[in-house]
């Protein structure tokens, strides 16, 4: 490493401890007995109820008063407050990311390697875990591998979904929003008591918007929305000792969203759509939030689910029970080919998920000891299929020897048509892990915990793979398990002050891989080993919080995917990589009236040993060690101020605005330009008005205010159609003006 390098690579911590001196310096200042203390958030992703500044782990709680209209509305958003975390779309499934390590695999089928859960229970579609974002009461990210814990699919971590519950009084809320491109959201929840023991409670939300984008061809939207959810929830008190929350769910969405953009071409100096005489959306303006095309982007997707929580507290120990079942169903229609020209570029994804959990913990906490034992069981049933079907493929196999412009050509242009590619199939798995964690008193300050977790997967998938232009009809049936070991080992240190210092060593594991309708081979199981260290610390009368975080990864057997020379997606584990940064936390009450919070990344993640066929090089041989993992900025971070200030009435103002910073990423491990976003600030704002005791509110927001345009991904095609450049991209600027009404 050069001197040049040394110095950019010690640059963000470097920053983080100058601006940690000027909150301190600034925090300080304040008055002591105006300005309070911070709120303690307690947090459950640990399954131990405990604040954050008492858990010796890298977690952050997005907590309610920061969700909704103006703050963060999805999940999307998420990626504004949590440091290190990455959230995009392809095709409407999530891709998510912490630390570098995330989903990359772009087949049916795909699992990511993040954990989302709701109340504890695992949503395990990718594509379903962009909805139920409403009437929450926190949102807990974990980041770092949670192998021991959480077992399958966290070696990026966990992101916990903290729905609201009853209680036992007469509560609600209604929120109406309006907003650009005909936004309108209807949010609200009404709930209380229906005995002594019993609470019910009742939310929903209710959004629209026109496209951030139009089908210029067709003159339909891109990127719509037009979705509705409702939540039922009871909450049971069943004994002195025993809780009971059973909650039950619904969505809807039908409409244009989840378009995939033509970005233009990469390695081919003509696009496919000049090789048949078509037009593209660069012919046409070249806004790429519009498309050109024949195919309007289809959105259909609904799911339930209920999940059933049993609390109970015998003397001295608590078991936990929590039951789930979900249904999910998708349909996607999107063109790859992104032209007016009647293509094969139609792609239409089916999937659908009906699985169900159930898990069990048991712990105690004694003088010297405080353990925790469980067992989980999971089963998905997972079919799916992708259709193409395949018009004017004749001019492309056969080089331009047939022509629709040259009647004299031996071959119809025609030959190939009214066959289809498609990839059809089930996937069913079936996975139970059994763990146990202890954490030993060592002294009034050490403390270690041991832990170790057993997984065992079975993954078996009966399928076809077609390319009738081929004649090719294949099954695709395989079956195969997996067992892995996740141990935990991690000491802490707590000083008398209340501060915390921590190390640990974990290991992730997330399961082999078997995709619908796929010829692609089982893919391995991948594995990350974690080394982190941790402080946490609370100064100046608890009006400062911060946390500091270093880690580093061995990340082996990684699971890619990519288009082919063969045109049909395939994934492959790259054998190692590293990963490692520092990350910092902050939040501080200046004043009674003024906080600000503060998160600094710095990441590095590189393949230390992969090679790969390039597409842009006749699919040979490269190898790309030393290219930076996708979705894994060097450096990000977020800066948010909010000044409250009450009013004689009993009212208040409050006015915030933040910046919210990442560094270049790439979305190929080919590290090219023709896969990159630029590195780019976010700024966002809201101005509200409260009314006394809290009874109505208004609040004008505005997010993205500086128009910015981002790549939320981008995939290469196939061959088929010249390795040409499709993905998603960010909202716009959007603005509303948010009335709430409580009670």
């Amino acid at each position: 490493m050069t001197a040049v390098s040394h110095a950019t690579a010690f640059r963000c911590p470097l920053l983080a401890a100058s601006i940690a001196a000027a909150l301190l310096s600034c925090a300080a200042q304040a008055e002591a007995p105006s300005a309070g203390q911070l709120e303690e958030i307690v947090v459950t992703a640990t399954k131990h109820a405990q604040t954050i500044s008492d858990t010796s782990a890298a977690i952050t709680a997005v907590t309610a008063d920061k969700l909704g209209p103006g703050g963060i509305q999805n999940v999307y958003d998420l990626s504004s407050a949590v440091p290190n975390l990455s959230i995009g779309n392809q095709f409407g499934v999530n891709r998510a990311f912490i630390r570098g390590v995330g989903m990359t695999s772009i087949d049916l089928g795909a699992d990511g390697a993040v954990a989302f859960l709701q109340n504890g229970a695992q949503i395990a579609r990718p594509a379903e875990q962009l909805t139920g974002f409403y009437d929450l009461e926190q949102v807990e990210v974990l980041r770092g591998p949670q192998g021991t814990t959480y077992g399958r699919g966290a070696t990026a971590g966990v992101v916990n979904l903290v729905t609201k519950k009853p209680t036992d009084k007469l509560e609600g809320y209604a929120d109406l929003t309006y907003g650009n491109y005909s936004s309108k959201i209807v949010e609200g929840a009404v709930g209380g008591p229906l005995s002594d023991r019993v609470s019910v409670r009742v939310a929903g939300k209710w959004e629209k918007h026109d496209g951030y984008g139009t089908n210029v061809y067709t003159g339909n939207p891109v990127d719509d929305r037009d979705a509705y959810a409702f939540r039922a929830s009871l909450r049971i008190k069943a004994s002195d000792t025993v809780l009971i929350d059973l909650v039950a769910d619904h969505f809807n969405e039908d409409d244009n969203n989840y378009a995939f953009h033509w970005f233009g071409g990469t390695v081919f100096p003509f696009t496919l759509a000049k090789f048949y005489g078509g037009t593209t959306i660069l012919d046409h303006g070249g806004d790429l939030r519009n498309i050109w095309s024949r195919e309007d982007a289809i959105n259909k997707r609904h799911g339930s689910s209920a999940t059933a929580i049993v609390d109970w507290k015998p003397a001295g120990f608590e078991l936990k029970s929590v039951t789930s079942w979900r249904e999910f169903s998708r349909f996607n229609r999107d063109d790859l080919a992104g032209t007016d020209a009647h293509l094969y570029g139609q792609n239409n994804y089916t999937e659908s998920s009906d699985s169900w959990s159930q898990e069990f913990t048991l712990s105690t906490k004694t003088s010297n000891i405080d353990w925790l034992a469980g067992a989980m069981y999971f089963h998905e049933r997972n079919p799916g299929d992708v259709l193409v079907p395949l018009y004017n493929l004749g001019p492309f196999i056969l080089g331009g020897k047939c022509s629709p412009l040259d009647p004299t050509a031996l071959t119809p242009c025609n030959a190939f048509d009214n066959t289809r590619y498609e990839q059809s199939g089930t996937v069913t798995t079936d996975a139970y892990g059994i763990y146990a964690q202890g954490a030993v008193h060592l002294t009034d300050h050490w403390n270690l915990t041991l832990g170790a977790r057993y997984n065992n997967e079975k993954r078996a998938g009966v399928g076809s793979f077609v390319f009738g232009a081929l004649g090719v009809n294949l099954p695709t049936n395989k079956e195969q398990s997996w067992n892995a070991v996740t141990p935990l080992a991690k000491l802490d240190y707590r000083f008398d002050d209340g501060s915390l210092a921590y190390g640990s060593i974990t290991r992730g594991f997330k399961s082999g891989v078997i995709n619908i309708g796929s010829t692609n081979p089982v893919i391995n199981p991948e594995y990350v080993t974690s080394y982190e260290l941790g402080y946490k610390t609370k100064a100046l009368d608890k009006r400062l919080f911060m946390a500091v975080t270093g880690f580093y990864y061995d990340y082996k057997d990684l699971q890619v995917g990519f288009v082919n020379a063969q045109s049909t997606v395939e994934t492959i584990n790259a054998a190692k990589a590293h990963n490692y940064g520092l990350e910092f936390e902050s939040q501080a009450l200046f004043t009674q009236n003024l906080t600000g919070d503060l998160a600094l990344t710095y990441l590095n993640a590189k393949y230390t040993d992969f090679t790969n066929n390039y597409y842009g090089n006749g699919f040979k041989p490269v190898d790309l060690s030393g290219n930076t993992l996708s979705n894994a900025p060097k450096y990000s971070g977020h800066l948010g101020l909010t000044y409250r200030q009450p009013l004689g009435n009993g009212g208040a103002v409050a006015l915030h605005g933040e910046a919210v910073y990442s560094d270049k990423v790439y979305f190929t491990e080919w590290n090219n330009a023709d896969a990159f976003q630029p590195s780019y600030t976010l700024t966002n704002f809201y101005l509200g008005y409260e009314a006394p005791d809290r009874r109505w509110d208004v609040k004008a927001w505005v997010r993205n205010a500086g128009n910015k345009f981002v790549f939320g991904n981008n995939i290469i095609t196939a061959p088929l159609y010249l390795s040409s450049r499709v993905g998603t991209v960010m909202p716009p600027r959007t603005f509303g003006l948010t009335v709430g009404i409580n009670f």
